[in-house]
């Protein structure tokens, strides 16, 4: 009888095990196919993108962009003269004033009515930058702000360049040069847009400033700080500032359906760390068990096989995968208007390219390695510099915690040679003045691009503008194909003729439509874009 009990307690408790395990096993299906629902209905519906391009804009009397064949060619032809001085920044000791003076003659040429018109107002800054306020006649909008740089950086032919790179030889329809992308194309492109404007009797209602700096590529130091320093004098205030830093991506972003224009709304921080070793010099034929060449590479063995932790989802990267969701084919399509679900995942297959890692988290690269003075002497020193990009999610100091940590070693030495926090992130939404106007004119020009914001891995001279606008973006309709972002900074840097064209109608068109008092609501029914 014992027995019995015993054999049907046993039954009883496997009884309700396996109703437990068929309970649990239930709830986890039922809870999959929720979420297997809900992240289908989510990507089938999921487009960021609407808002006010179902919105119906305040009517304005736009000047028509109609420039003839002669005037194309005047236009390119002024654009190459550009290229051709060669305003290069080395450091912030090394500019070629000679070339930078040579550039101010050639704007002063090249655009004589914007140098003339009444209705601008230009100061050189700091010798060579340039200051121009366009006052509005509306004096309740409050003005907004345009910037580029005259510099660009070193190049030299031997490293492979099709056409000698203050040449700007034409090939197959490219203009060729250092700073075709970087960033004389803005430079030029601003400035002929004005130009163009004024002479059809353009007056605007809503003023704003062109601020052009000649040592961005050299921290910006002189030029956008001067320019900074003088508008804070004038207790100016702005709307927005755009300058230089992303551009249109045309299959640049592997799965994406069409091209994509890519607004910069933050930068990376930046720091510059030294690492340094001591120890007595001594003779090659008597050496200690490890040197100072041998610490320090030991040191920077483990700054590479330990990166930074990945970020993605913290920062402002996730917003730019939402708003290209929908140009997305499955199963991209799935996984990118469910990263509430799918965020972990992503971040895995981001860090396996060098293109997209730095998307991800505070880039870590060793860029210089110093160290022996003769082959047979134990050198006393040995340092290396490490360049960093730090992720919005983190702060300077945090990344330099933790490269303390990841050093693990006391007798090398750990110094922050120069470093900023990550930008402030600028606001995106519909109710955002400066990016809607921007997107606005780039889908009016580009009706086949998808409008998204990014973080620019580069920093730019808007760094210094965060006291005049909580509203910085960075962006230029400079096209990028395939093989495209490798120029930047790169060989081959160039620009099609085509292209600089678009640059100075997007300008032309940017402009007149700042002239809105205010956004329209969203969610009309009227397509005005």
């Amino acid at each position: 009888m014992h027995g019995q009990k015993k054999i049907m307690t046993e039954r009883s408790g496997n009884f309700n095990i396996m109703k437990l395990v068929k309970v649990v096993s239930f709830s986890f299906v039922f809870v999959i196919l929720v979420l297997f629902v809900a992240a289908t209905v989510r990507t089938l519906t999921f487009d960021v993108n609407a808002g006010l391009q179902l919105a119906q804009w305040e009517k304005t009397n736009n000047i028509g962009y109609d420039i003839n064949q002669h005037q194309k060619q005047e236009l390119i032809s002024v654009f190459k003269d550009a290229i051709r001085i060669p305003t290069v920044s080395t450091s912030t000791t090394q500019l070629n004033t000679t070339a930078l003076r040579e550039f101010d003659n050639l704007l002063r040429k090249a655009f004589p009515t914007v140098f003339s018109s009444h209705l601008v107002q230009h100061e050189v800054v700091a010798n060579y930058s340039h200051l121009f306020w366009v006052p509005g006649n509306d004096l309740a909008l409050v003005p907004y702000m345009l910037l580029a740089h005259i510099d660009v950086v070193p190049a030299n032919e031997n490293d492979g360049w099709d056409a000698p790179p203050f040449s700007a030889k034409e090939i197959n329809g490219f203009i060729y040069g250092r700073g075709t992308i970087d960033n004389k194309q803005s430079v030029m492109a601003i400035l002929q847009a004005l130009e163009y404007l004024l002479i059809r009797g353009y007056s605007p209602q809503r003023g704003f400033f062109i601020g052009l700096g000649h040592d961005e590529e050299v921290h910006g130091f002189q030029g956008a700080m001067n320019i900074v320093r003088l508008l804070k004098k004038k207790g100016v205030q702005l709307a927005f500032v755009l300058d230089e830093g992303l551009a249109v991506l045309d299959g640049i972003i592997s799965g994406l359906q069409g091209p994509a224009a890519i607004i910069g709304i933050s930068e990376k921080g930046h720091a510059t760390v030294k690492l340094s070793v001591s120890m007595a010099p001594g003779h090659s034929s008597m050496p200690p068990r490890e040197t100072s060449i041998g610490i320090l590479a030991g040191a920077v063995k483990r700054l590479e096989e330990n990166p930074m932790p990945r970020l993605f989802g913290e920062g402002p990267e996730r917003g730019t995968f939402e708003h290209l969701a929908h140009k997305f084919g499955l199963p991209l399509k799935f996984v990118m208007s469910n990263l509430w679900l799918f965020s972990s995942i992503l971040g895995r297959v981001l860090e396996r390219s060098v293109i997209t890692n730095p998307f991800v988290r505070t880039t870590t690269a060793v860029t210089m390695f110093n160290a022996g003075v003769k082959i047979n002497v134990l050198p006393s020193q040995a340092e290396a510099f490490v360049n960093l990009r730090i992720h919005s999610a983190q702060t300077l100091q945090q990344v330099l915690d933790l490269i303390q940590s990841t050093v693990g070693d006391e007798r090398v030495k750990v110094e922050l040679v120069h470093g900023f926090d990550p930008l402030p992130i600028s606001s995106y939404d519909e109710s955002s003045f400066g990016f809607q106007i921007i997107k606005k004119t780039v889908l009016d020009q580009f009706p086949q691009v998808t409008v998204a914001p990014g973080i620019c891995i580069g920093n730019t001279d808007s760094r210094h503008y965060t006291d005049l606008t909580k509203n910085i973006y960075r962006f230029s309709p400079t096209w990028f194909k395939p093989g495209d972002p490798q120029r930047f900074h790169g060989i081959n840097e160039r620009i099609s003729k085509q292209n600089y064209e678009e640059l100075v109608e997007f300008y032309f068109h940017l402009i007149q439509n700042c002239d809105v008092k205010e956004l329209p609501s969203p969610h009309s029914a009227v397509h005005e874009l």
